[in-house]
């Protein structure tokens, strides 16, 4: 969807009355954009002499941040995908036989996608620390707006995975899903403000 329309075309769906795209694809972008800018730190610090120091660890920024932000585009799809089965199960009739069981399985879809996006995004968080301690100086402004766009993904994702968690029946499967969440989202907030702080001082 994203890769094939522009940025105003994907915003004015996200405007519409349609339900999807929406807040995970929304997320999904939001930890593509973290990427990409861990991206651009990363090549305008390769084979600069003055970061010579740092080369080995900034070589591999920019292919890893790229394979990060392909796989959180491919994330907005899929979370169209995952809705799209909630509702088509949610709207079949009631004295359809298995239509809770599809609606259960259609939810635990709709949970493992965006728990795959924050997966991603505490990827790109962990990017955006090494491109903030030893990126270009002259860039490290865009270091410190890839972390929070991040993290502000990270955090949406986690809005996604809860609410779905919320209808299903599965108590092993909620529990297992609820400690990766917890798991992913331990520190964060301090971390991100580590990084932040840290970008503000080299300004």
């Amino acid at each position: 969807m994203f890769e094939r329309h522009s940025l105003n075309d994907f915003l004015d769906q996200l405007a519409s009355a349609s339900p999807t795209p929406g807040g995970g694809s929304a997320a999904a972008v939001m930890g593509a954009m973290g990427a990409a800018l861990v991206g651009m730190v990363a090549n305008l610090t390769v084979g600069k002499p003055k970061y010579a120091a740092v080369q080995a660890e900034m070589h591999a920024l920019p292919e890893h941040s790229q394979n990060l932000r392909q796989r959180l585009l491919t994330a907005i799809e899929a979370d169209v995908s995952a809705f799209d089965q909630v509702m088509a199960a949610y709207r079949l009739p009631k004295d359809t036989p298995d239509r809770s069981l599809r609606i259960q399985k259609a939810l635990k879809t709709a949970t493992d996608v965006p728990l795959a996006c924050a997966r991603l995004c505490s990827e790109v968080i962990e990017l955006c620390r090494t491109a903030a301690r030893s990126g270009n100086v002259n860039v490290i402004s865009d270091a410190g707006v890839g972390v929070l766009a991040a993290h502000a993904a990270l955090k949406s994702c986690a809005i996604n995975v809860t609410v779905n968690l919320n209808a299903i029946k599965d108590v092993p499967f909620v529990e297992e899903r609820r400690k990766e969440l917890v798991r992913l989202l331990e520190n964060k907030d301090s971390e991100v403000d580590a990084i932040y702080r840290q970008v503000l001082e080299k300004l």
